[in-house]
């Protein structure tokens, strides 16, 4: 098969979907690889690293488009991306259709097939393709975070692990996955007060564990009030799997929040799980409102495109190599993972949420 590789042009989204490595095993599988030029760049990797594995390299997102079947891409497509499909590819990236009516709409008009990372399940009904990601935003949300407590950035002024003579910042996770799971940790290691909420008893169990410094309660919506209106900073890390996020924290929540106090929505790709959320990129990554300073980008593991490119890569190499085969739609895990097949919703749970 014919498999392509553009260039990412979401704002400052520096990841590429295969490493030049991934690109060899392919084509030792007797595939072909196209690669768009400087798809690698800000992931560390030139067009000659791609060509040493024996990758043809596309002059353009055109040529790219017009000579492969299999799009192998990070995040959805854009108007840039949309104006090249046709109804014969097959894409591969992540989509996250429940919170955009509009591009699953589009997608369905050119009448491609399109599976979607974030839906892709295991033996177990977890989202392998989800996961690093997950962990990669998750710690992000902590380092980010941390930065805009600080003054000159709007913030409370607050050094989350406090230190002798001074308070402790408080982190509010929402949700125990390897999100919450991985912010919960660091914000543990840094030394603040950390409170995570969910209704998994194992998730809770786990992060109970890991530090007595993170409380571990149950999801009950007046212990959420309490615990966010003494929040210094705010993590959303709730998933419904191929579902528009549930709105846990309300506006009338957020108004109960110190000035100077952050807000990272993880779940912003899904619609968000904070009220007052809206998308963001990293050109324009905050916003205030009711003197909280939120964010709320869509594409957060795009501050680190050489890790999380290694990372989604590695994940998602050996489900890109079953596509290039005949049968693949046969399959438990990547049935989950079509989204949209000859122009058609075909996932219950996205058919749930675009309802």
């Amino acid at each position: 098969m014919k498999i392509g590789v553009p260039k990412e042009i979401k704002t400052l989204e520096g990841r590429v979907g295969l490493i030049p490595a991934a690109c060899a095993d392919l084509i030792k599988q007797g595939n072909d690889v196209w690669v768009q030029t400087g798809a690698g760049v800000l992931s560390g990797y030139t067009d000659d690293d791609y060509r040493a594995q024996g990758v043809h390299i596309a002059v353009d997102a055109a040529s790219l488009y017009g000579q492969t079947q299999l799009i192998v891409k990070v995040k959805e497509p854009l108007k840039g991306d949309l104006q090249h499909l046709r109804k014969d590819h097959l894409m591969f990236c992540y989509l996250h259709l429940a919170a955009n009516v509009e591009l699953a709409k589009q997608l369905c008009q050119i009448g491609l097939t399109a599976v979607a990372f974030e839906t892709v399940t295991d033996q177990h009904g977890h989202l392998p393709l989800l996961a690093p990601m997950s962990d990669i935003a998750g710690r992000l949300s902590i380092q980010i975070g941390t930065h805009l407590l600080h003054g000159p950035q709007g913030g409370r002024g607050i050094m989350l692990g406090g230190l002798t003579l001074a308070d402790r910042g408080r982190v509010v996770v929402l949700g125990a996955g390897r999100a919450g799971g991985a912010a919960a940790r660091l914000a543990s290691d840094l030394g603040a007060r950390v409170t995570v909420f969910d209704k998994n008893p194992a998730r809770l169990e786990a992060l109970h564990q890991y530090s007595p410094n993170i409380a571990a309660l149950y999801a009950y919506h007046h212990t959420i009030a309490e615990a966010v209106s003494k929040a210094d900073l705010l993590i959303g890390a709730v998933l419904l799997p191929g579902l528009h996020a549930p709105r846990i924290v309300t506006r009338d929540m957020v108004k109960t929040m110190q000035p100077g106090s952050v807000i990272i929505d993880i779940s912003v790709d899904q619609g968000g799980c904070v009220e007052t959320t809206r998308a963001t990129d990293y050109a324009n990554p905050t916003y205030v409102e009711y003197g909280v300073v939120h964010f709320g980008v869509t594409n957060m593991p795009g501050a680190v495109p050489r890790t999380s490119s290694q990372a989604l890569s590695a994940v998602i190499s050996p489900y890109v190599q079953r596509l290039a085969k005949p049968g693949w739609a046969l399959e438990k895990d990547l049935q989950d993972g079509i989204n949209i097949r000859d122009g058609k919703i075909d996932n219950p749970l996205i058919e749930q949420a675009l309802a």
